[in-house]
């Protein structure tokens, strides 16, 4: 089990992204770092994730899955109301390369927040995080766009 960087008041928010959504707990999610405004999620690598066999290769839905996830949870970390809710509007995925037979990790970082919509940008890596400073090569990249619901208004 990686170890955890997650500020305590997300820490409910941690265990419902990897247990409280079926499709996650489904393909093993875990939440690595979730912070105010930053989030990075991991799917442990399994046969189960191979889109094309010949090479073998992560299959596209997965990593675009792990992006718009990775995406949404950032979006809630900046919310003070957990009955607040957003939801994707657009997904933009660039497939940079294929993904390999490893670990991916998505980090995710919100670019605008706004009262009604939120705009994050993500990278996907495979194994491993670069370290910090570096640029590291990612496999993937996203932007996304989520529709922000307060049901404090």
């Amino acid at each position: 089990m990686q170890s955890k960087d997650v500020a305590p008041e997300f820490a409910g928010l941690a265990r419902f992204m990897e247990a409280g959504i079926p499709f996650n707990a489904m393909l093993g999610v875990h939440v690595d770092r979730l912070v105010r405004g930053e989030c990075v999620l991991r799917i442990p690598w399994n046969d189960r994730l191979i889109g094309d066999p010949t090479r073998p290769a992560v299959h596209g839905g997965v990593i675009s899955m792990l992006a718009d996830t990775s995406g949404g949870a950032v979006c809630f970390s900046m919310l003070d109301n957990r009955d607040d809710r957003v939801s994707t509007v657009d997904l933009r995925v660039d497939y940079l390369r294929p993904g390999p037979s490893q670990d991916l990790l998505c980090r995710a970082k919100v670019i605008r927040m706004g009262n009604k919509v939120a705009v994050t940008r993500m990278e996907v890596f495979a194994h491993a995080l670069p370290a910090a400073g570096e640029e590291g090569e990612p496999i993937a990249t996203a932007q996304a766009v989520y529709n922000v619901v307060r049901r404090s208004e």
